[in-house]
């Protein structure tokens, strides 16, 4: 009984070979409309060489005595606009879960879904003109912008809780508000906790720019700087506001680790 040969199969586009053409035409096509070419980024290197060279040697004098300061009032905005998140976002986090109020989820994520449409900055130009110049703005703008990020993940936390701890409460005659405060939070504090974290190294990362609408942190002296061509000065913002995030970052993420872990 002789063998043969089976037919050859004929390659067909799957999901797979349409999804790389399409990011593929994409990608060249957004090459295209911002310009990029072989011959500017093989350019790249030598400018940039050229201009880092403008910014040294760093002016540290300078940073010891303006940019530590502003640097220093940039974390008390990151931290204040934390707090003000996490208090407000913690409420609106449990009402937005769907297992436990679905008539009020839709309305709550809708809610923090158009706050997170709206960037620091941009909050910070409302707020600028209603409160003044100067931190305080700035504060509520990072503030008002944590709520819609920290009630988005507070609710999918409370979503993915065992709500077997508030149903053992409430059949021992315990109210919903009791059920909440001891079968509830007890479970989602610490992620929750780790978010609010989080959150506060991306307002330190913020507040370093709304300076430059006045609201106050070290983005003001760094426009400033970078204004009147003052390439050292400029070089001591820059290289010790990445000094001081790196660092609270680092910080930052080893107790957001130990919450996690519990």
């Amino acid at each position: 009984m002789s063998a043969h040969p089976l037919p050859a199969r004929r390659w067909r586009p799957g999901f797979a070979s349409w999804t790389t053409l399409i990011v593929g035409g994409l990608l060249l096509w957004s090459l295209w409309a911002i310009e990029a070419s072989p011959e500017r980024l093989a350019r790249l290197p030598a400018q940039l060489a050229q201009v880092l060279g403008f910014f040294w040697p760093v002016d540290w004098q300078y940073g010891h005595t303006r940019v530590l300061p502003a640097i220093v009032e940039s974390i008390q905005l990151a931290w204040i606009g934390t707090i003000i998140g996490a208090a407000l976002s913690l409420p609106l986090a449990i009402l937005g879960a769907s297992t436990l109020f679905p008539w009020a989820a839709k309305v709550i994520k809708g809610i923090s879904a158009t706050i997170r449409a709206v960037p620091e900055i941009l909050w910070a130009l409302y707020l600028v003109p209603i409160v003044g110049l100067g931190p305080f703005a700035g504060a509520l703008a990072l503030g008002i912008n944590s709520v819609g990020m920290l009630s988005k993940l507070g609710a999918e936390v409370v979503e993915s809780a065992d709500l077997a701890a508030m149903e053992a409460v409430e059949a021992a005659g315990g109210s919903r508000l009791a059920a909440i405060r001891l079968g509830l939070l007890p479970q989602v504090l610490p992620e929750l906790m780790a978010h609010w974290l989080f959150r506060f190294e991306l307002n330190l990362r913020a507040s370093a720019v709304l300076g430059v609408v006045g609201a106050g942190g070290v983005g003001g002296l760094l426009l400033n700087t970078l204004r009147y061509r003052q390439f050292e000065m400029a070089a001591a913002v820059l290289v010790l506001t990445v000094l001081v995030v790196l660092a609270i970052d680092m910080v930052s993420g080893s107790v957001r680790r130990k919450l996690l872990r519990g």
